[in-house]
């Protein structure tokens, strides 16, 4: 065994290349250094023909727009329907047109009108402060204030408001007079006759101002609760009070989901004033039919209504518009153009003169 590991070493140690000589191997380095820089000149030669290469040309394609052939069916049977009905409107003579330009703006009619502004506008703003109250007092950690916070608004939302106002105007039978002095006692520091104090008009403000407020309450309480409960808690950690919480922080992110749905309740109150002419209250509705009953014109009188109506809501709308615009800021990070700014950006874009100066109008 030793014979022969001595042997496998001797010839291992004959076929080892020889050591290189002291000359090559300082040679060595500039030689690395100039392999180097050939590769880095052939890597530059080759960067440079990469840059210079033409870009490749595109003008020859052809494009091709997406099309949406349903779009335009859809598109063209809407605008056949469009023009059906304008053209029915323009030449149907039984729509007496005339006879709704003679009582659009009579005397009657426009007093009518107020009237039903005027209710519309207490009964709204009296229904959401009192639907304000309502919804705190639900959120409020008392059972009491919750209870009777619950209690009226299932009250008054599972009974329709025609009864509603039935019962108000006809408070007088069940309570002939209504005093105000120390419960449980006989002083008395105010009493009135309720038939006195129950008017047509008191019975109408007061039956919509509770129906309002009932259905306020849950949109407020609905409101409020979509905010995020962690900034209550990270401004109550920084040591903001309690009251600038609910005003600075609470109320403006609660009023993105608030006012969409309270605008449409006040828009259905404008529409739901017209149940009052079941106690021959003098608003809109009730006027107008006064007036067809004498003259018999039930359908242009009718019409004349319907367009006040949708005036009104109109005009309620574009004020919903702006103040939800208002309360976006922070929810995105462009307002949305109003309609005036939406006209000019048109016109400005598609200026028929210089249209490559035309700019984006913001």
């Amino acid at each position: 065994m030793s014979s022969a590991a001595t042997t496998a070493a001797q010839s291992a140690q004959q076929s080892a290349p020889e050591p290189a000589p002291a000359s090559a191997v300082t040679e060595s380095p500039t030689a690395a250094a100039a392999v180097a820089a050939a590769a880095a000149a052939a890597q530059g030669a080759a960067a440079e023909g990469a840059v210079a290469r033409p870009a490749a040309d595109y003008s020859g394609y052809k494009l091709i727009p997406a099309r949406h052939p349903w779009r335009w069916v859809g598109t063209v049977v809407v605008a056949l329907g469009v023009v059906a009905v304008a053209w029915s409107l323009a030449t149907n003579p039984r729509w007496e047109w005339g006879v709704v330009a003679q009582w659009f703006t009579a005397q009657s009619v426009v007093n009518g009108l107020g009237e039903t502004l005027k209710l519309t506008a207490i009964s709204g703003a009296l229904g959401f402060v009192l639907g304000f109250i309502l919804a705190l007092m639900r959120l409020s950690a008392s059972p009491l204030l919750l209870s009777v916070s619950w209690t009226f608004s299932w009250i008054f939302r599972a009974t329709p408001l025609l009864v509603q106002m039935l019962l108000w105007y006809n408070l007088g039978y069940l309570y002939e007079k209504i005093s105000l002095g120390i419960p449980f006692t006989d002083i008395r520091f105010f009493e009135v006759q309720t038939t006195t104090l129950i008017s047509q008009f008191a019975a109408a403000v007061l039956g919509l101002t509770l129906n309002q407020a009932a259905y306020s309450a849950e949109i407020i309480r609905g409101g409020i609760l979509s905010v995020d409960q962690g900034q209550l808690e990270a401004a109550a950690a920084l040591g903001i009070p309690a009251w600038r919480r609910s005003t600075r922080i609470v109320l403006p992110q609660a009023m993105r989901a608030i006012l969409p749905t309270a605008f449409n309740e006040i828009i259905g109150l404008v529409k739901g004033t017209s149940i009052v002419y079941v106690l021959a209250y003098s608003e809109l509705f009730y006027t107008v039919q006064v007036i067809y009953n004498r003259t018999q014109q039930v359908l242009p009188l009718l019409l004349v209504a319907t367009l006040w109506y949708v005036a009104i809501t109109s005009v309620l709308s574009i004020f919903q518009y702006y103040i939800e615009r208002h309360y976006s800021k922070g929810a995105v990070r462009n307002l949305p153009l109003t309609p005036l700014q939406k006209a000019r950006k048109f016109f400005a874009t598609h200026a028929a003169v210089n249209p490559d100066r035309a700019k984006d109008v913001r």
